[in-house]
């Protein structure tokens, strides 16, 4: 190949380059999505791309680039309108211009930055997570919740050098009623790409030992009003609604107002207001208990009024009570004594009637039972007579003793025994043989 058929890379590219310049002199305003932002030596570079809307998959990428002459006019144009700095996943509408550049190739370059585009697509957002958090059920749950009464437990949310910590701190420390307030701080990072997850892990870490503290306090404290962004995302202000214990946010300033701050339990402004809201809180309580105190006491107050009265009218009225009581009491003892002596009388007569019945009965029931002894009497002797042995004698029978005792078994006897014979007439004593054992 001949060497007038070809040409470099450089002539090719400004080739290019007077292409472009000539069939696309105009600037263009164009929408897209920021998937990078970051700046260096005054200028910002950004990387630019376009997602389809329904499987979010990137369809065009792009590079652009804004001068540090532009730049340090759109910049804070755009952050102070919106609240927000450029940062990754932000809907923008850029006003650019084509470039390309031998050396460093082709490249969008940025000459303004609509800020309402931006501020729309925030609110549309916005207004999507609100959505989603009241579908849930969740928006309003720290409203239901109610500080403690005596709210001196503190975990603090913030960053470990932001002077807003401190200023809290101090203000806690040094209040006029010398209130006593235990904070602990869970640090997070407040500003930039990581708050979101920051603030997310700090909250895990306090529910795990939720029953130590009385509330929550989120503050910022300093900061721009540029680094809003990671207080406005789903995510965290679920686990803010569902957490068990108060949450107080003090991150913005007067004109701002996050997601976080809606559904936290009470929004202020500051780190330092945070404070006075806790401090006016107990400053509550305790007027609220001096005023139960004061009201007690003069409850109290009243009725010992109202019993040392009585108890006056009482000490004066008790003599005169004493002498009726007494006088009623003997005329009672006196009626008694009265009733108890016919009582006795009435018995004496009623028992000395039935003495004297007794009296004239005795006789009769005396002679009534000897004549019955005596009857009896005479049936004994009678059968004592049937008894009596010496009318068996006298018939014929005899008794036979040894010893006094009546022998009734001749196997008893040995030989050389003595015994006694009773007759009707007289006695008869023997002594007892051996029988012949051949004439027995």
């Amino acid at each position: 190949m001949k060497s007038d058929q070809h040409i470099t890379l450089y002539e090719l590219n400004s080739l290019l380059r007077e292409v472009i310049e000539c069939e696309m002199p105009n600037e263009y305003w164009v929408e897209a999505e920021l998937s990078e932002c970051r700046e260096s030596r005054g200028h910002c570079y950004m990387e630019l791309i376009q997602k389809d809307e329904q499987t979010a998959t990137p369809i065009a990428k792009a590079s652009a680039k804004c001068w540090a002459s532009k730049w340090m006019l759109v910049r804070p144009y755009f952050e102070r309108t919106t609240g927000q700095r450029l940062h990754a996943g932000m809907k923008v509408l850029l006003k650019v211009y084509a470039q390309f550049h031998e050396a460093y190739g082709f490249s969008w370059i940025v000459t303004d930055i609509d800020p309402t585009y931006t501020l729309g697509d925030m609110a549309r957002k916005r207004q999507e997570i609100i959505r989603q958090l009241k579908a849930e059920g969740v928006f309003d749950l720290q409203k239901e919740l109610r500080l403690p009464l005596f709210c001196q437990r503190i975990a603090v949310i913030s960053s470990e050098t932001a002077a807003g910590y401190g200023d809290f701190c101090n203000q806690l420390a040094d209040n006029p009623y010398n209130f006593k307030f235990e904070s602990y701080l869970f640090p997070a990072i407040m500003q930039g790409e990581g708050v979101e997850q920051s603030i997310i892990d700090a909250l895990n870490r306090i529910n795990a030992v939720c029953d130590h503290f009385d509330c929550v306090v989120i503050i910022r404290g300093g900061g721009a009003t540029s680094d809003m962004s990671g207080f406005d995302t789903l995510a965290l202000a679920e686990n803010v609604a569902n957490f068990p214990l108060p949450i107080i946010t003090g991150i913005g300033h007067d004109r701002d107002e996050s997601i976080l701050d809606m559904v936290s339990h009470t929004r202020v402004k500051t780190p330092t207001a945070a404070a006075a809201l806790l401090i006016d809180h107990l400053k509550t309580v305790l007027d609220a208990i001096n005023d139960a105190q004061d009201r007690i006491t003069g409850h109290t107050q009243q009725k010992l009024s109202v019993l040392k009265a009585q108890l006056s009218a009482t000490a004066e009225t008790l003599p005169h009570i004493f002498t009726t009581v007494k006088t009623r009491q003997e005329a009672r003892l006196d009626a008694l004594n009265s009733r108890l002596i016919a009582v006795v009388r009435q018995g004496i007569i009623t028992h000395q009637s039935k003495v004297n019945a007794f009296e004239e009965r005795i006789p009769i029931l005396l002679d009534r039972r000897l004549m019955t002894e005596k009857h009896r009497l005479q049936l004994i002797e009678e059968k004592a007579k049937s008894l009596d042995p010496t009318l068996l004698l006298k018939r014929g029978y005899s008794m036979t003793m040894k010893d006094g005792k009546i022998i009734r078994d001749a196997a008893i006897l040995r030989p050389g025994d003595e015994i006694e014979t009773r007759l009707a007439n007289g006695t008869v004593r023997s002594t007892v043989i051996p029988s012949d054992p051949l004439n027995p």
